[in-house]
C-alpha cells in the first residue's frame, strides 16, 4: 500500500461513516397533545419488575390527559410485584387495577399473554401497552392521543434508553446504531408493499380499540418474542396506519442494568427480528455478513494500530489504520452522545462492538430457544 492510496482509503473510510449517519431519518416529533378525549387504559405487563414497577405506575398516574386509566397484569412474579403496583395511589387515573395474571396457556409466550389479559380488562377505547421499566412525563399520554386521533390506526414511541452503567453506555448504542441501519426511515409511515421492514417500539404502543381487535390483538403473536415488530407488520400488511414518533424527553427507558441482562435481553431478539424481516436463509445472510464485516469496521483498524505500537507493523497501512480508527472513535462518540451517554465512551467502542459481536452469535446459535424472566420457549418460525 502506497501513503497515496491510504489517504484514499482514509477519505472513503469517512464516506462511509457521513453515508451511516445520514441515512437515518429520525421520526417526527409527536403532535401537540391533548387534554381531554377517549378514555384511554395504560396496561403495564410486569413480570419480576419489583426494582421498576412503582416509579413506571407513579409516572403514569401524574399524566396531565383527563381520562386515563392503569392496568397492571402481575405475570406471575415471583419478587412481590403486584403488591407494589397495588401501593401506588391512582393519582390523576380513574383507577390503578392489579390483576394476577393466569398461568401460561400452551402456544403462547409471557408478554403477549400478559398484554392479552390487560385488553381484556381494560375499558377504555385507546390501549396502550407499556413496559414496566419505563417512565412517562405528563404531556406523553394527551400526544399520543392526538397523534392518533390525527389518522392514524396506532401510534408508537420512541424515546430515551435510561444508561447507567459502563456496559449499558458501551452496548446500547452499538444495537441501536445497528438496528438504525435495517430500520432507517420511519419518519414518514411505512410502505404496505414493504410490510416486512416496518417496525414498532414495544416500550410504548398505543391502538385504536377498534385496530386492536380487527388485527386480532396479541393474539395474533402470541408465539412471539420480538411481538412489537411482528405486530408493526401485520399493521402495514393488512392496511392500518402505524405512526412512529420521536418522544424524547417525555418517554425514558431502562431495559437492562448488567452485561448479563444485556446478553440475555438482546439475545432473544437480535436473530428472532433478523428472521422476521429476511425469512429464514436472509436472517442467515443478515447474521452472518454483521458477523463479518463488524469485526473488518470496528476492530480491524485499532488492532492494526496496536501492532504498529508494538513495532510489528509500519508503513502506509498504519496511516490508514490511524485515520480510521479516528473516523469510527467520531462515529461512535456522535452516536453515544447522541442517546445520552457521554462521548468519551465512544472512544471504547471496540469493545462494545466486540461485545454486541458475542451477543449476535450467542443469538444465532441459539436459535428458536429463548430463555427470559425464568421461562424458556422454543420460537416457531412465522406464518
Amino acid at each position: 500500500m502506497t501513503a497515496e492510496l491510504a489517504w484514499v482509503l482514509s477519505a472513503v473510510w469517512l464516506v462511509g461513516a457521513v453515508f451511516m449517519v445520514l441515512r437515518v431519518r429520525l421520526p417526527n416529533p409527536l403532535p401537540p397533545g391533548t387534554a381531554s378525549g377517549p378514555l384511554v387504559s395504560v396496561i403495564v405487563p410486569a413480570r419480576n419488575e419489583a426494582r421498576s414497577i412503582v416509579a413506571c405506575v407513579e409516572s403514569i398516574c401524574a399524566s396531565r390527559y383527563e381520562a386515563f386509566e392503569v392496568v397492571v397484569v402481575d405475570d406471575q412474579s415471583d419478587d412481590g410485584t403486584g403488591a407494589l403496583a397495588r401501593s401506588v395511589r391512582p393519582g390523576r387515573a380513574r383507577r390503578v387495577l392489579v390483576l394476577e395474571g393466569e398461568p401460561l396457556p400452551e402456544g403462547w409466550l409471557g408478554k403477549p399473554w400478559a398484554c392479552h389479559q390487560g385488553a381484556k380488562a381494560a375499558t377504555g377505547e385507546v390501549l396502550l401497552f407499556t413496559d414496566a421499566d419505563t417512565l412517562h412525563g405528563p404531556v406523553l399520554l394527551g400526544r399520543t392521543v392526538g397523534a392518533l386521533e390525527a389518522g392514524a390506526d396506532a401510534v408508537t414511541v420512541a424515546g430515551d434508553q435510561a444508561m447507567e452503567t459502563f456496559w449499558e453506555r458501551l452496548v446500547q448504542p452499538q444495537v441501536f446504531f445497528r438496528m438504525s441501519q435495517v430500520f432507517s426511515d420511519v419518519r414518514n409511515g411505512f410502505d404496505r408493499g414493504k410490510w416486512k421492514t416496518a417496525i414498532a417500539n414495544g416500550q410504548y404502543l398505543a391502538f385504536h380499540r377498534s385496530s386492536y381487535d380487527r388485527l386480532g390483538g396479541h393474539e395474533a403473536v402470541r408465539a412471539e418474542v420480538a411481538e412489537d415488530l411482528r405486530l408493526a407488520q401485520l399493521l402495514v400488511r393488512d392496511g392500518f396506519e402505524l405512526r412512529f414518533h420521536d418522544g424524547r424527553g417525555s418517554l425514558s427507558t431502562r431495559m437492562y442494568r448488567s452485561l448479563g441482562e444485556l446478553v440475555s435481553g438482546w439475545s432473544k431478539n437480535m436473530a428472532r427480528g433478523a428472521r422476521l424481516v429476511g425469512g429464514r436463509w436472509g436472517a442467515v445472510i443478515l447474521g452472518l455478513a454483521d458477523l463479518i464485516v463488524s469485526p473488518l469496521l470496528w476492530l480491524l483498524p485499532p488492532a492494526l494500530l496496536i501492532l504498529a505500537a508494538l513495532g510489528m507493523l509500519s508503513g502506509p497501512v498504519v496511516i490508514w489504520a490511524g485515520a480510521a480508527t479516528a473516523i469510527n472513535c467520531g462515529l461512535w462518540a456522535l452516536v453515544t452522545a447522541f442517546m445520552g451517554a457521554p462521548a468519551r465512551y465512544g472512544l471504547l467502542h471496540p469493545l462494545g462492538a466486540s461485545a454486541a459481536w458475542v451477543i449476535l452469535l450467542r443469538s444465532l446459535i441459539r436459535g428458536s430457544r429463548v430463555e427470559w424472566k425464568g421461562r424458556e420457549y422454543r420460537v416457531e418460525p412465522p406464518a
